[in-house]
């Protein structure tokens, strides 16, 4: 039996005067993520109601083609300056599709 598909829904809020900042920085992780063998869906989203909060929606073949993923050289950038550009922590949550 295949390990399930997994599900990662990253929010990310921008601090207000590091928007434009943190827009061009996601936006930057979208090509090489998706270029990831193990990645079957990456899409970054923007509230309507707040436009410094972002969503990450992601799909993965498995936990371990994501742990290789957060082992990214342009991940580990971004985590590092996360600091300085995010109002919040990162909140990072993994999900399972239920399957009827």
């Amino acid at each position: 039996m295949s390990e399930q598909a997994l599900t990662v829904l990253a929010r990310v809020k921008a601090k207000a005067e590091k928007l434009r900042e943190v827009e061009k920085t996601l936006t930057g992780l979208i090509g090489p993520t998706r270029r990831e063998p193990g990645c079957i869906s990456y899409t970054l989203h923007q509230s309507n109601d707040d436009p410094c909060v972002f969503v990450f929606v992601e799909i993965w073949r498995s936990q371990a083609d994501l742990d290789e993923h957060l082992q990214k050289p342009y991940l580990q950038a971004f985590g590092a300056a996360a600091g300085d550009l995010l109002a919040e922590p990162l909140d990072v949550t993994l999900w399972h599709e239920v399957q009827p």
